[in-house]
């Protein structure tokens, strides 16, 4: 499909006809924009800018100097215990006069987070075309994951170009209505960073035990705050009572609602290691010591499975039903019996761990970005002109006598 100069503009004048301006908020985004970042800035004729609204922080600028990357603009909009009714509010505003004084051709982001549901507004808003990278993720119930499912659902239907990872999140925008042009299943992202950083992450981590089992836990959904984070925390503490040579590992976000209560439950525990949040390749250093993950994390439930890790998912339900249903990944919830019961089979019962271990993923092949950079180069780039053929002048056709034309 191709976006036209009046569609794409609204009848206004670029500052350059092909720019792609592509907006970050958040670690997990920059992960998965990166490659897509990278893929754009090799497509001759297209000039990619990258914005970052600065949801998260520190987390954001870790994350992009893992892939070298570097913004052009920076809203810098994070306060301390932000709400979300004010972030989208500031998004919006500080997005809305750079979209106005600077229109690009096409806008870009990725995920579910605010900072996507506020883009796509502010586009809608401007008659800019909006490309939503990991569309269609649906659980059917906007308050689980909240607010994720509803800012997904925003963005799939403000979007001109929906890039879906599998078929079935193609499916999904097709069962809400979604125009099937705007669809297009290209594999996640995620594991294109995935495969990229995993060829040069460091082989050990230090600090953690060389030898042993580990498991890799996280915890920073805003469903998880309070009771089901100490449901969850209160499980991993019989787990390792239960188990004596297993070691945790858990890189604590700075969210202060979630800090405070792991501090308290794990906190000095012989067999815990604390740490900061891992940048994107000591994380992958850690997926792959790690035994099994135990995680609320979306993009976990993607990269751990095609590592051959197990992950048992902290929540009720999940957007990403593709590694279930394959087998690599299990809803356990914040049960502290079933978190429990699932672990602990798996660290005892080598053929239940063989069926889950098997490094297998249902979400890419490592070229997702690739399609979505020709998709996106197709869409915005004005059609080249076409010379005409120079004129020939007419063959001349002898004329021949009806009997020199019959004859042999």
């Amino acid at each position: 499909m191709r976006i036209t100069r009046a569609e794409s503009l609204g009848g206004r004048t670029c500052v350059h006809p092909s720019t792609v301006l592509c907006v970050i908020g958040t670690r997990p985004e920059a992960i998965k924009m990166a490659p897509v970042v990278q893929a754009l800035r090799c497509r001759h004729g297209l000039a990619v800018r990258l914005l970052l609204t600065g949801q998260h922080r520190e987390l954001l600028d870790q994350a992009l100097a893992d892939f070298g990357l570097r913004a052009d603009l920076d809203l810098d909009l994070m306060r301390p215990d932000q709400g979300l009714s004010g972030l989208a509010a500031r998004i919006l505003d500080g997005m809305d006069p750079l979209l106005e004084r600077a229109p690009p051709a096409m806008v870009l982001a990725q995920g579910d987070t605010t900072t996507v549901m506020a883009t796509a507004i502010a586009c809608f808003h401007r008659r800019i075309p909006f490309g939503h990278v990991e569309a269609g993720l649906r659980t059917g119930d906007l308050r689980n994951p909240f607010p994720e499912e509803f800012n997904r659902v925003v963005a799939g239907r403000v979007a001109t170009l929906n890039f879906c990872p599998t078929e079935g999140a193609r499916q999904a925008l097709l069962r809400e209505g979604v125009a099937p042009a705007s669809i297009h299943v290209t594999g996640n992202t995620v594991i294109d960073a995935l495969l990229d950083v995993a060829r040069r992450a460091p082989a050990t981590l230090p600090g953690l035990p060389e030898r042993g089992r580990l498991v890799l836990l996280t915890l920073h959904r805003r469903e998880s705050f309070g009771m089901p984070a100490r449901r969850v925390l209160a499980a991993v503490r019989r787990l390792l009572a239960a188990v004596p040579d297993l070691h945790l590992l858990c890189p604590v976000h700075p969210n202060p609602r979630l800090r405070g209560l792991v501090h308290a439950a794990l906190g000095g525990h012989p067999q815990v290691t604390l740490a900061e949040p891992l940048g994107y390749a000591a994380l992958v250093a850690a997926l792959r010591r790690c035994t099994l993950v135990l995680t609320d994390s979306g993009g976990l439930q993607e990269e751990a499975p095609a590592l051959g890790k197990p992950v048992l998912v902290l929540r009720e339900a999940t957007e990403r039903p593709e590694a279930v249903a394959l087998g690599v990944a299990r809803l356990v919830g914040t049960d502290p019996g079933r978190i429990l019961a699932a672990a602990t089979e798996l660290l005892t019962c080598p053929d239940a761990y063989a069926a889950m271990a098997r490094g297998v993923s249902p979400y890419g092949d490592g070229l997702a970005a690739e399609r979505i950079a020709t998709l996106v180069a197709r869409a915005v780039r004005p059609p080249r002109p076409v010379a005409p053929a120079p004129r020939q002048p007419p063959a001349r056709v002898p004329i021949l006598l009806a009997e020199e034309a019959l004859s042999p």
